[in-house]
């Protein structure tokens, strides 16, 4: 029950980093925790809903699987195919070739559902349901919607024609929506990566992506609070795509281009923590001091208030460490090895604290979209940048803390 300290804490450091604490609307953040807690009860313990996300896993894992037979055409046994040396009864499983495809794909796959209006008919009923509970902008409504589906970039691109005249409030709400919650084209990457982990891991992300949402949207109001009178009129969708093909031509492309960044990323990130290691081992003489332990040791304390036991706080806080220093798919890939470690409470409090894109890199990639979205507004968001990190990590933690409660109801 200290999760409700780490609650109150939380909401506390945000109070202190705001730009207007008079201004602050503090019915908008009762009403927004009271929301994180009733959603958090439905993707836990409603069982109709439950069915449902049960579904969404399914379909997922079948992209999965369907993903498989491009991968072994085009690599053959390192794709998944049958192993070339009969002494050898089941293929090695490579993380580029088995699940970064299963990225390109996926991508694809929303694209299409996006261009046959599926995606943005669930998009403008959700920014519905926003509006009329946080009466906000028919423009952070809809970003807050498109943000369970798209990245950090493409969100900002639905609302794109309205992002210069949009409040200093309001654009950083935004922002803090891309840092909160994870991209729907990586879903298969965490189902990937979690599957063995927990069942229904794609419906848990769902709801941690949500549950984000609503977070971002109250916490965010209390970094930079509203001055100004909004309008809560629905809102047209920027983002289009010319035909089905043109969907899964441009899907592929952005799935191409996600892959090789994840890619790119584990290569480059991976190797320079086993760098770090070395490094610090050699100055010191100490093999066991390392950049996780050091991290472990630092977040600590943020995993206990959000609900860990102090006993598994170490390798709780290195994960947390790690998402923010590094990125959410390294504090995956790690938290899968290390799952042994943690009670089953703790695993899924820790699913969802590290459910989200708030971490340094994110930032690079979100300031760039904006260069070119929205140039104008560069010394503004340049100066609110930093802010949304930290916004959406306190985001991650707060619905960590909260499902950790509402799990043991």
């Amino acid at each position: 029950m200290h999760a409700l300290l780490g609650i109150l804490i939380l909401v506390a450091l945000a109070w202190a980093l705001s730009e207007n604490r008079q201004a602050i609307s503090w019915r908008f953040v009762f009403i927004g925790i009271a929301v994180q807690f009733v959603l958090a009860g439905l993707f836990l313990h409603s069982t109709w809903l439950s069915t449902v996300l049960v579904g969404i896993n399914q379909f997922v894992n079948a992209v999965g699987e369907a993903s498989t037979a491009g991968t072994i055409f085009l690599f053959g046994y390192l794709g998944g195919g049958e192993f070339p040396v009969n002494s050898v009864n089941e293929s090695p499983y490579l993380f580029a070739f088995r699940v970064l495809p299963q990225v390109i794909v996926f991508s694809v796959v929303v694209a299409l559902l996006w261009h046959w209006r599926l995606l943005p008919a669930i998009v403008q009923g959700l920014s519905w349901a926003l509006r009329r509970t946080f009466r906000v902008s028919g423009t952070v409504g809809t970003a807050g919607a498109a943000s369970l589906f798209l990245g950090m970039i493409e969100t900002p691109m639905v609302i794109r024609a309205y992002l210069a005249q949009m409040t200093r409030s309001e654009f950083f709400t935004v922002m803090a929506l891309g840092m909160s919650t994870v991209a729907g084209s990586v879903m298969i990457l965490f189902a990937a990566l979690l599957g063995d982990l927990m069942d229904g891991v794609v419906g848990h992300i769902v709801g941690a992506s949500m549950i984000n949402a609503v977070g971002a949207l109250y916490l965010s109001r209390l970094f930079i609070p509203e001055t100004q009178v909004i309008e809560t009129d629905t809102l047209a969708l920027d983002l289009k795509y010319e035909s089905s093909m043109d969907a899964l031509t441009k899907g592929t492309q952005d799935g191409l281009a996600m892959a090789v960044n994840i890619g790119a990323m584990l290569l480059v990130l991976i190797s320079f923590v086993a760098l770090g290691n070395m490094i610090l081992s050699g100055i010191t003489g100490n093999e066991a001091l390392t950049f996780e332990s050091i991290l472990g040791t630092l977040f600590a304390p943020l995993a206990w208030l959000i609900g860990i036991p102090w006993s598994e706080a170490g390798s709780a806080g290195a994960l947390l460490g790690t998402k923010l220093v590094l990125n959410e798919v390294i504090a995956y890939v790690q938290f899968s090895a290390s799952a042994d470690l943690f009670s089953e409470h703790s695993r899924m409090i820790m699913l969802y604290a590290l459910c989200g894109f708030a971490n340094l890199g994110s930032l690079g990639i979100l300031l760039g979209g904006l260069s070119v979205l929205v140039p104008e507004r560069k010394s503004e968001y340049l100066a609110i940048a930093p802010k949304s990190v930290i916004c959406g990590t306190l985001v991650n933690l707060l619905t960590g803390a909260i499902v950790g409660l509402v799990y043991l109801i």
